[in-house]
């Protein structure tokens, strides 16, 4: 798989993927699956610099003797998987780029679970309620076994697995209570009218919620607000089930927001830009021996309505691919603040003992051929929040995608006043707007 990121933040408030783009899992020609760590630890250590020597972006290696490195790496005598994974990661940051990285196991398997956008558990989003101080459900998953069992928003986690919730995390509690699918898990509850509630559940393999949509009535118009909080190998059927589902609700126009979106799956990325680019060019990427690969719309889109895209800091490589796609098109209007500005492609690769490597395997470039490194994509409409603005909406994530969010309220303002007066909006609006 290839793969880009970006870290967490309060427009995310589902559980979060690093950012990723796609391909098939890749895998080093030549090497030994059974080849353990415990047969010898270099095995590892070879097979993640082999990756780097063959796939990184840069064929300088930053100006590092990458020979060099390889000689050194062997030479040492591992005596733990630790120390040896310390030599990797040495070596990885030789090169100057915090997106070529190693993983441990269990890192790698997250990023695995997290790309697929799936996790084995029951079911449940929850936060730490500030006014009670208790673990809180925000909300059970559709068809989950947490949905199934009765669990409804606000029940509150007493204990897990006879454990007092007390002084708990949310990252604690989470990771009680996921496990492997048909396990099972004991909760006591807490219902505001009914008392304590006790449940046993059965864990099972849960598809997490990338998409969130709704409609919003401004006046007489009906917008179709979309919420993507990630490029996961679900987002794009999700995705697919909001716009038809808004449209069979006679929407006039959509926002979509990419605020907090780190990224994800490129193939998501690309199957969502052709949901809503009919002709075109989508993106481009090119690799260390300057081999160009573009994407292109293939006359799929599923719908022409109006399209505002909302954008901040956070916005990251898969949904500044997305976001390059809809501007350079003529598609959308731009909405929000600056974003991040990543504009390199990873391949995940796994190792023979079960550990990970991302590596940076090319650059890529919007349609208008704009290289947004390190500077991102500018919106069409800026509007920065102030520190005030943003606490509130930190504290009540509920205002996300309100008249009470400025950056959206914007939005709104840009679709009444263009979009939904003007036939040309997409193309005439970027010329007449600015701030």
């Amino acid at each position: 798989m290839k793969f880009f990121s970006r870290r967490p933040n309060f427009f995310q408030t589902a559980l979060l993927t690093g950012a990723v783009v796609t391909a098939t899992a890749l895998h080093l020609p030549g090497t030994k699956a059974q080849a353990t760590f415990q047969d010898s630890p270099k095995v590892v250590v070879d097979e993640a610099w082999q990756i780097v020597n063959r796939d990184y972006v840069d064929g300088s290696f930053n100006k590092v003797d990458w020979l060099m490195v390889r000689q050194r790496l062997l030479s040492v005598n591992y005596n733990s998987r630790e120390e040896a994974y310390s030599a990797i990661r040495e070596a990885l940051e030789k090169l100057g780029d915090p997106y070529t990285r190693f993983m441990d196991p269990k890192q790698y398997q997250s990023l695995t679970n997290q790309t697929r956008g799936e996790l084995s558990g029951i079911g449940i989003r929850l936060e730490l309620n500030e006014q009670t101080r208790m673990l809180t459900v925000v909300e059970p998953i559709d068809n989950s076994p947490a949905s199934k069992a009765g669990i409804r928003t606000g029940d509150r986690i007493l204990m897990i697995e006879n454990r007092p919730t007390q002084g708990m995390t949310v990252e604690e509690a989470s990771s009680l209570i996921r496990g492997e699918v048909g396990t099972k898990l004991n909760l006591r509850l807490l219902r505001e009218g009914a008392g304590e509630i006790n449940l046993t559940l059965t864990r099972a393999q849960i598809e997490l919620p990338t998409v969130s949509f709704s409609i919003r009535q401004e006046g007489q118009e009906k917008i179709g607000y979309i919420r993507l909080s990630e490029f996961s190998s679900h987002a794009a059927d999700q995705m697919r089930r909001a716009i038809n589902e808004l449209q069979n609700q006679k929407v006039d126009a959509f926002v979509l927001d990419l605020r907090g979106n780190p990224g994800g799956l490129l193939q998501a990325s690309i199957e969502i830009s052709r949901m809503w680019v009919d002709t075109g060019s989508i993106v481009r990427t090119v690799d260390r021996r300057g081999r160009n690969e573009e994407m292109k719309a293939n006359r799929t889109a599923l719908t022409n309505l109006p399209l505002v895209v909302l954008v901040d800091g956070n916005s990251a490589s898969s949904s500044e691919i997305l976001t390059g796609a809809l501007k350079d098109n003529g598609r959308a209007m731009v909405v929000g603040s600056q974003t991040f500005g990543k504009a390199l492609v990873q391949s995940v690769h796994p190792l023979s003992d079960g550990s990970g490597l991302a590596v940076t395997i090319a650059h890529y470039y919007t349609p208008k051929g704009t290289d947004i490194s390190k500077k991102g994509i500018t919106p069409d409409v800026t509007i920065d929040l102030t520190d005030a603005q943003r606490q509130v909406l930190v504290t009540n994530p509920k205002l996300i995608g309100t008249r009470e969010d400025p950056q959206y309220a914007r939005a709104v303002t840009v679709l009444q006043t263009t979009a939904l007066t003007r036939p040309n909006f997409n193309q005439s609006a970027r010329q007449s707007n600015t701030n």
